[in-house]
């Protein structure tokens, strides 16, 4: 705990003092753990990491995390036009090395991509919001997670008796993760109160069940393809914590669903 508690002090006002200063600086940061996420990925499933496939999978994940808007130009193509490109280099990639790299490989690789690339990306977005209010966007959401994860926890440890999903995660239980939520919601409704002018109280409400809902759900999705892997980190970058999908599994879930189904400024 203490190892756990020294990491999270440390990274944390690093990450956060980053994202404060926002532009370059967080971009890069951003980016860096994308692909170190990315690598975590490929290293879980098998893959080496500097091979054919890998090095097109890295390729992807910079295209996702280019920042136009700090570059002051257009992107050249939309979300769903880059995602069909890289799908189709995918595919191709079986055809090239005759099946020796085959259709399971790449659709794993292709999952991890977007699922890696398009949540760091989101992160970056957020801070860049194009209402100038990026830094408050992104804390709402940080706060309103690690309130959720906080929440889960000690309620869960305090009051659990039913388990949520043993099969996937054993110590998770019904208990923690409504404490989680209830969490999350106060966190936002604060958030609301001290900015009117930037969220109402019904969109805090919404906001901060979406980040205890999903975030919950992505640190389920990595235990679950962890379990499948047999490993209990999916890396050793942060001392007591694992690695980078281990501490940003919530993140990349999150900032990408609350900025689709809108409950964020749009860009």
């Amino acid at each position: 705990m203490k190892q756990r508690l020294i990491t999270g002090i440390v990274a944390g006002a690093l990450f956060l003092g980053l994202c404060v200063l926002g532009n370059w600086p967080y971009q890069l940061l951003l980016t860096a753990m994308a692909f170190i996420g990315f690598y975590e990925f490929v290293k879980m499933i098998g893959i080496p990491a500097l091979s054919g496939s890998t090095v097109l999978g890295y390729a992807a994940i910079l295209s996702f995390m280019i920042p136009w808007n700090l570059l002051g130009i257009s992107a050249p193509f939309s979300w769903e036009q880059g995602i069909w490109i890289l799908l189709l280099l995918f595919l191709l990639v079986t055809v090239f090395t005759k099946n020796k790299l085959d259709i399971r490989v790449t659709a794993l690789l292709f999952t991890g991509i977007v699922y890696i690339g398009m949540g760091f990306s989101y992160m970056a977005m957020a801070r860049a919001s194009d209402d100038g209010h990026g830094l408050f966007w992104t804390f709402l959401l940080l706060f309103c997670i690690w309130g959720s994860d906080a929440g889960a926890y000690f309620v869960g440890r305090s009051m659990g008796k039913n388990k949520l999903w043993p099969a996937i995660s054993p110590n998770k239980t019904v208990e923690g993760a409504v404490g989680g939520v209830l969490i999350s919601m106060l966190i936002s409704i604060i958030f609301a109160i001290f900015a009117p002018e930037h969220l109402t109280i019904g969109r805090a409400l919404l906001i901060g069940l979406s980040c205890a809902v999903l975030g919950q759900l992505g640190d389920l999705v990595q235990s679950a393809y962890k379990r499948a892997y047999g490993i209990k980190d999916s890396g050793t970058l942060l001392p007591g914590h694992g690695g980078i999908l281990d501490r940003c599994d919530s993140w990349i879930i999150v900032f990408p669903f609350v900025h689709i189904v809108t409950l964020m400024p749009y860009y």
